[in-house]
């Protein structure tokens, strides 16, 4: 079977990881199983074990088309040992690929989306670069912010959000969903016009604006 794409969301197995900054990619896809589901898709699991995942095989109109997603389990700095043989074995190339993450240089809340570029130390991108030996994929960048601490980056991504910052992602992931349907539908311009929010969109439709008298 030919795949559209192969959604890969990062994150940590396991229930106390559950929740945690991290963990952004993983609860991008469980979102995403939800809305297939409740939108009249099909979102089977398949067996992921080969590939130390979970994985599911996607069918609806929104990604207009069949999509893999998957949640490895292999541990973030690890993830390259899921996504290479993954794509391997569905012979799905790496610009096929779009891997959604936690991101620290972005304010929690927003998005951005890109092709390729480097790993900002995160490792779960580091691993999947090495592996496939190629940069060149899709990602999703989903903002968690920066520790208020300077130097407690891994003990800020392994924990949870305060309330209000929780709503700030909660709506970001909203929002992702919506990113990943325009990128299947029109591509990479359409996904990083979805990553803007309705004010920021609103803001620059208005300064585009012009009155006649």
């Amino acid at each position: 079977m030919e795949f559209s794409g192969v959604l890969v969301g990062l994150g940590n197995p396991g229930p106390s990881y559950e929740g945690t900054r991290h963990n952004c990619g993983f609860a991008l896809v469980e979102s995403l199983l939800r809305t297939v589901s409740r939108d009249g898709g099909d979102a089977q699991e398949v067996s992921g074990g080969k590939f130390s995942c979970r994985l599911w095989r996607l069918r609806s109109p929104l990604l207009g088309g069949v999509w893999l997603a998957a949640m490895p389990q292999t541990y973030m700095n690890l993830s390259g040992q899921c996504v290479q043989p993954l794509l391997a074995w569905h012979k799905v190339s790496p610009d096929r690929l779009l891997v959604a993450h936690d991101e620290l240089d972005i304010p929690p809340g927003e998005l951005r989306f890109k092709l390729g570029g480097g790993n900002a130390g995160h490792n779960g991108l580091k691993s999947i670069t090495q592996q496939l030996g190629t940069p060149d994929f899709y990602r999703l960048r989903i903002g968690i912010g920066r520790p208020p601490v300077r130097g407690d980056v891994s003990n800020w991504v392994l924990g949870r959000p305060a309330s209000d910052e929780q709503t700030r992602i909660d709506d970001a992931l909203d929002r992702a969903l919506k990113v990943v349907f325009a990128f299947a539908d029109k591509g990479l311009d359409a996904a990083v016009r979805a990553c803007k929010p309705p004010k920021e969109k609103k803001e620059k439709a208005d300064k585009g604006s012009t009155i006649t008298a």
